[in-house]
């Protein structure tokens, strides 16, 4: 059941309020449509801002690295950190310059990145990553070694404060534009994928399973 957070200062809406979203199941959705998140934090007075893969857990986003990752080794001193997700779903083009914008769905999320120490939950948040990227992945490849999981760095980061931002439609002219005789409407993006090419050391034996030759993000819809 979807639950409306309370936004706080940070995730407030201010420019177009009207296409926020503060419904955890939005926010759940966009973000497990995405394939990066960017993550923007404050190193040494200098602001930084990093792409990286993510994956998450019901209520808590999980980003994954190498233990000498200049961004994990800063996140694990209880820094502020802001982690946002866009996914553009097409081009506006309108009458006039001005008002040619984009359709997008938006995730902002603010916190504090806590280091993952526990074994079993560092599992299920690596199985998530692998999930995240291609569902039905996890249960046909070897999972980590003790060597692989010692060597890799976790941090969580509660979705308690995040907010969305969608953007749905055509294009909003001036009414006096609309005389203009030029084309206007949506060009509509999407993420597909091509055909899957084969490893060149793969066992000609092995055929390629569904959920690679059928390979597609999840969609959203009704937001």
């Amino acid at each position: 059941m979807s639950q409306k957070q309370a936004p706080s200062p940070r995730t407030t809406v201010k420019r177009v309020p009207q296409r926020a979203k503060y419904e955890s199941d939005v926010i759940y959705q966009i973000l497990d449509e995405g394939l990066v998140c960017h993550v923007g934090f404050v190193a040494q007075g200098q602001p930084v801002v990093i792409p990286t893969a993510y994956g998450r857990v019901e209520d808590t986003l999980y980003i994954h690295g190498s233990p000498a990752s200049r961004m994990l080794k800063t996140l694990q001193q209880g820094l502020d950190v802001c982690v946002t997700v866009t996914l553009i779903d097409g081009l506006i083009l309108a009458r006039s310059a001005f008002h040619h914008s984009m359709n997008y769905r938006s995730v902002v999320v603010f916190g504090k990145a806590t280091l993952v120490e526990d074994a079993e939950q560092k599992l299920a948040a690596l199985k998530a990553f692998t999930e995240h990227v291609i569902l039905g992945r996890w249960e046909e490849v070897r999972s980590p070694n003790r060597q692989e999981l010692a060597g890799t760095v976790v941090l969580s980061l509660p979705l308690a404060e995040a907010s969305a931002k969608v953007r749905t439609g055509g294009p909003l002219d001036d009414e006096a534009d609309y005389q203009i005789p030029v084309w206007a409407g949506e060009i509509p993006l999407k993420l597909t994928a091509a055909t899957p090419i084969n490893d060149s050391r793969l066992d000609s034996d092995i055929e390629i399973p569904a959920y690679v030759s059928q390979y597609t993000r999840p969609q959203i819809s009704g937001v």
